[in-house]
């Protein structure tokens, strides 16, 4: 029997709303899933934890805070330990966000005798940046005893991935430093020569290399205006 006017049929309205489930069911498969907030720049922080470098392994320690600091406004940064020491010894922390967080990753690191293991920390970071963008790598070390044609192929391929490796060289080594500056210009990075008294320039120019990691070379330069000093040798060494 015909619906009589002024009612619906049931068939009807249950059409409807089958109609409104699919319509919502396709349009939420479409939908990408929320993802987690995540930090706008991926800094990995190497350090040679041989003997020698216990000293600047502290001092480091003590002034790495001005990374998170100087990127706060800017959209947050992850930083990513990583350091050898020992005869074969490679690690890489998990990625933090917050200063004490790195704190804690480095006050658990013992420097310990042994060779460098620049190739790993390079290798690390192209692996690394394979998984998910890296946007720029520090190394902070004294010496190099490997062979240095490895290290400039992988620092090219950092270059040609985007990551740029700022090495700061603490001490005289003459090897080091010629190998460190081919690191740094195959990457498209930054050589940067200091000792155990520049805390003042270490603090300062990883402020300046955190603001790049997360901003580029426009919130770097913006940052020079506002600030200078380092940050403005900075993007002199990177031109």
């Amino acid at each position: 029997m015909p619906p009589t006017a002024g009612t619906t049929s049931g068939t009807g309205v249950e059409r409807r709303k089958n109609a409104q489930i699919d319509a919502f069911l396709e349009a939420a498969a479409r939908t990408p899933a929320p993802r987690a907030r995540a930090a706008k720049g991926r800094l990995i922080f190497a350090l040679d934890a041989t003997a020698s470098r216990q000293p600047t392994w502290d001092q480091a320690c003590e002034i790495q805070g001005e990374m998170f600091a100087a990127t706060a406004g800017l959209g947050g940064l992850a930083v990513q330990l990583a350091y050898f020491r020992g005869m074969a010894e490679f690690q890489a922390t998990p990625w933090v966000a917050d200063s004490r967080a790195l704190i804690d990753q480095m006050a658990a690191v013992g420097c310990e005798r042994g060779r460098t293991q620049i190739e790993r920390v390079l290798r690390h970071a192209v692996e690394e940046t394979k998984r998910l963008r890296v946007n720029a790598v520090v190394y902070v070390g004294d010496s190099m005893e490997e062979g240095a044609d490895g290290l400039k192929a992988l620092a090219g391929e950092l270059g040609l991935l985007g990551v740029p490796v700022f090495v700061f060289h603490e001490g005289d080594d003459p090897l080091a430093a010629e190998t460190f500056r081919h690191i740094a210009r195959l990457s498209r990075g930054a050589y940067l020569s200091f000792d155990a008294s520049s805390a003042r320039l270490l603090r300062d120019l990883l402020a300046a290399i955190a603001i790049y990691a997360v901003g580029g070379a426009a919130a770097l330069e913006d940052f020079s205006r506002r600030h200078g000093g380092e940050a403005r040798r900075l993007i002199q060494l990177l031109k």
